[in-house]
């Protein structure tokens, strides 16, 4: 596993460098989902297998011999030529995110405090849409691997100084006080219908497993990760 840095000041789903393979159709459909088709995916979904909150697995050394990487927060499994950076705040030097890749997708992952008896996936994702909009940008909601996935356009200045769109796949997914995100970037958001290129990453979100801790945090909030030990 490649390991590195990044030190944003501030984090969001839209701070993830552009390449110039990320442009759009300009046959993009962005029509609206019914409140109702958004409910039913999300019902659909559940964690029989993951990602996982820490009182659900047992994860004793004893017990298997899978390689983790512990992260405070989060506690993920790297898969063979696996690259990570952390996404570091320049401010607070606290971890706010995640940045794993595969060689030709990559997926940001956040983690935030939620709602211990209800869920806020639809109201983040309201949000993540009333955004893209106000940025001149299309957001559509589609039945994804994790519920209600949407897909995002958002217009860019390519490397070569021409207009271009910045494509990804938002995952959210709502855990007991948590809500663990996933955007998805590079060859997964272009060829959606390839399961091939977003088979690793959707395995390695899958196999997150959440450590939520007991202290107060208001729902959204962002849950930092720490720098992982280094091996001996």
């Amino acid at each position: 596993m490649i390991f590195g840095r990044r030190r944003p000041q501030d984090i969001d789903d839209t701070d993830i460098d552009v390449t110039p393979d990320l442009t759009a159709d300009e046959d993009q459909e962005t029509d609206e989902v019914p409140a109702d088709d958004t409910a039913r995916w999300d019902a659909a979904f559940a964690r029989d297998e993951g990602p996982f909150d820490i009182s659900e697995v047992d994860l004793d050394v004893d017990a298997d011999e899978v390689r983790r990487v512990d992260l405070g927060t989060i506690i993920i499994t790297p898969f063979q030529g696996m690259t990570m950076q952390l996404q570091v705040n320049r401010e607070t030097n606290a971890v706010q995110s995640i940045l794993v890749g595969d060689g030709q997708s990559a997926l940001e992952v956040a983690v935030f405090a939620g709602p211990s008896k209800s869920s806020m996936t639809g109201e983040i994702r309201d949000e993540i849409m009333a955004t893209t909009t106000r940025q001149g940008g299309r957001c559509q909601a589609v039945e994804g691997p994790f519920g209600t996935e949407l897909r995002r356009a958002l217009p860019v200045t390519g490397p070569d100084g021409k207009p271009a769109m910045h494509l990804s796949r938002t995952w959210l997914v709502q855990g007991p006080g948590w809500v663990l995100r996933g955007v998805l970037l590079g060859k997964a958001t272009f060829e959606v219908d390839n399961d091939e290129a977003q088979l690793a990453l959707f395995e390695f979100f899958s196999n997150i497993v959440v450590r939520r801790g007991t202290s107060p945090a208001a729902p959204g909030s962002l849950l930092p990760m720490r720098v992982p030990e280094a091996e001996g």
